[in-house]
């Protein structure tokens, strides 16, 4: 995997952030990452002196949302959309985008709590993700209940394989 620390993501959206006058020394990546800030403009002003918020924790006890990991999800969900894994998650996305009559933020945002959540429970139970459990709650955000067809979770994978 990465190593990539708190810090690192929070540099980089400022980087991104401090580039936007020059978008095609951006690459792709980075290009995604500076639309999903500019939909964000009330983000932006963490963006513009990122060293005084490299430390900075938000909590939801105090009704406060960390603006890089809200900007990190959504790149998350983007690239996911992107390459269509888990599979389908491309048309949930054009589906909820079309809901939201083409306010892909608003639509993103829903998925982000599928996501959220899917995370929380595999770190509450000390497991992978579980791939079957966030199609579920995705799918239910364009009125679709469970899939007919189980999937294998990524950890499976790896532990049928160290079964071999």
């Amino acid at each position: 995997m990465y190593d990539v620390n708190t810090h690192d993501v929070r540099r980089y959206f400022g980087h991104v952030w401090q580039n936007r006058l020059n978008p095609l020394q951006l690459d792709a990546l980075q290009q995604k990452a500076l639309r999903i800030i500019e939909a964000h403009p009330e983000y932006q002003k963490y963006l513009e002196h990122i060293e005084e918020y490299l430390d900075k924790n938000w909590t939801p006890e105090q009704g406060e949302t960390n603006p890089f990991l809200h900007l990190s999800l959504h790149l998350s969900i983007q690239e996911q959309v992107g390459i269509d894994q888990p599979f389908g998650i491309r048309a949930i996305h054009q589906q909820l985008v079309g809901m939201h009559n083409d306010n892909w933020v608003k639509a993103e945002d829903e998925m982000m709590d599928a996501l959220v959540e899917t995370i929380w429970q595999a770190q509450r139970h000390n497991q992978g993700l579980d791939v079957n459990a966030y199609m579920t709650r995705l799918r239910k955000l364009v009125g679709l209940g469970q899939e007919d067809e189980r999937r294998i979770n990524p950890h499976e994978v790896i532990q049928l394989q160290n079964e071999k």
